[in-house]
């Protein structure tokens, strides 16, 4: 935990290299997928305790970080976005979040269009700050900053399995919704200047806080919250309801 959280405990179930599985289900190719849905929650409460003490949601995270490499990176992600500070939510769609995975500090904040009629969400812009240690190859790494991003925008969204007891109704991609090229935001990727430190995987830290950044940007469009992922048109109604 990378946040100054007294008497915190975290349990995590199944150990993957003990032969137990964390999901019933097969992941395939999913980057992080417990740590996604992890981050989600944690950030999603942490945005619900700043909203709840009236505190810019970066200002928040900023004063209960432990961790000064993942305050450097949201430091560095407001700057280039050009955040300003304002209470959620400001009806302006912009969220922001942060995780870590295979050690790497990671921090994003976007800028979402909500339609209040029907829902949709239109992500427009998400600018990424992570410290990968010495970064060997920078066009190699933005790119899978790219990627991570563009994927999770599916497990944010749209990505939904649906269940009749116990079968599997969603085979194939003609109910299992994947982004789509229009769905790509403007992305913007900031690497820290850390070449004196060891290199670290860039693969998946990215993709982590996505369900949580969009939720968060929702909330500050709409003041709706929406606790359940894929967060598709029809969950969002709800929730301004």
């Amino acid at each position: 935990m990378f946040y100054s959280v007294p008497h915190h405990r975290t349990s995590v179930f199944g150990n993957l290299q003990g032969g137990e599985r964390m999901h019933d289900l097969g992941t395939g190719p999913w980057r992080a997928p417990d740590n996604n849905s992890n981050s989600f929650a944690r950030e999603s409460h942490i945005d619900v305790m700043a909203a709840k003490a009236s505190i810019d949601p970066v200002e928040f995270r900023l004063k209960n970080l432990a961790d000064e490499k993942m305050k450097a990176v949201l430091r560095a992600a407001a700057g280039k976005f050009g955040y300003t500070p304002a209470k959620a939510p400001s009806g302006r769609g912009i969220g922001v979040a942060c995780g870590s995975d295979v050690g790497v500090p990671v921090a994003l904040i976007a800028e979402v269009e909500v339609s209040k009629q029907t829902g949709s969400v239109q992500v427009k812009r998400v600018v990424c700050a992570q410290d990968l240690g010495l970064v060997i190859h920078p066009e190699g790494a933005i790119l899978q900053v790219e990627g991570c991003i563009t994927m999770g925008l599916g497990y944010a969204l749209s990505e939904n399995i649906h269940f009749r007891g116990g079968e599997v109704l969603d085979l194939t991609f003609g109910t299992y919704k994947l982004p789509r090229f229009s769905w790509v935001p403007k992305i913007e990727t900031v690497l820290i200047e850390a070449s004196d430190q060891p290199s670290k995987g860039g693969g998946e830290p990215a993709i982590v806080a996505m369900g949580g950044l969009i939720a968060n940007a929702i909330h500050d469009a709409t003041g709706a919250r929406v606790r359940q992922l894929p967060m598709t048109p029809e969950r969002i109604r709800q929730a301004m309801a």
